[in-house]
């Protein structure tokens, strides 16, 4: 599923309009980006948690590659039974 069909599905949803939708997942995405651009987290019961881990530096395919952070997502118990059922 790409960002438009996520759109579409959850347009038809929640009934909301294209735009209102749109304006929602923005609202969403970019709430969470600043979040975890602030080094916090976002917990969200049952669904999972956003974080951010620190990658130390490492050798990858004979590179080796810079420490760095990066994002995290951990499932939620709820949404690793809908997954597994």
């Amino acid at each position: 599923m790409n960002k438009t069909e996520l759109v579409v599905a959850m347009m038809e949803q929640s009934g909301l309009s294209k735009k209102d939708t749109e304006k929602a997942l923005k609202a969403f995405t970019d709430t969470v980006s600043a979040e975890l651009k602030k080094g916090g987290t976002v917990q969200l019961i049952g669904f999972g948690s956003f974080s951010v881990v620190d990658k130390p530096e490492r050798v990858y395919f004979g590179k080796k590659v810079a420490a760095c952070k990066a994002p995290k997502f951990k499932p939620g118990k709820a949404l690793k039974g809908v997954v597994n059922n």
